[in-house]
């Protein structure tokens, strides 16, 4: 027996149930990716780490830059209540985005992250923006 066969594998249904979870508070870079280049951003993509410099020297197109510290019910009214909010940090070395996803779920609003971050974007092969977010000027 090997070390991996040693603890028997879920049932599944259990399975089925522990992925689902998962799938319901994660989504990657592939998925908004292909979301977002379909036209279909039917979620909110905020860059939630990092000075306003950093996110303008490099971020995901469309993202909207507002750090985990800045995530209050005020901000937050900006969106209608049922937004999806997907939030995204640095990386896998990153607990920015569990921050902003948790503040999100205090506020009662619907949070994914997306795993990976900035540098699974970057292992994708797919580009970055630069500059400030729409409608705001540079700093």
């Amino acid at each position: 027996m090997s070390i991996v066969t040693e603890i028997p594998a879920a049932s599944a249904e259990v399975a089925q149930k522990h992925f689902l979870r998962r799938l319901s508070l994660e989504t990657d870079c592939a998925d908004v990716h292909e979301a977002m280049s379909a036209g279909e951003r039917d979620f909110v993509l905020l860059h939630v780490v990092g000075s306003r410099q950093a996110f303008e020297r490099r971020h995901i197109p469309g993202a909207i830059h507002l750090p985990h510290r800045e995530i209050s019910e005020s901000r937050m009214a900006e969106w209608p209540r049922d937004t999806l909010f997907v939030v995204y940090c640095a990386g896998p070395h990153c607990n920015g985005a569990d921050r902003a996803a948790n503040r999100i779920a205090m506020l009662r609003r619907p949070v994914k992250i997306m795993i990976g971050g900035i540098t699974g974007w970057a292992d994708e092969g797919y580009e970055f923006a630069q500059g400030p977010a729409r409608g705001e000027t540079p700093a």
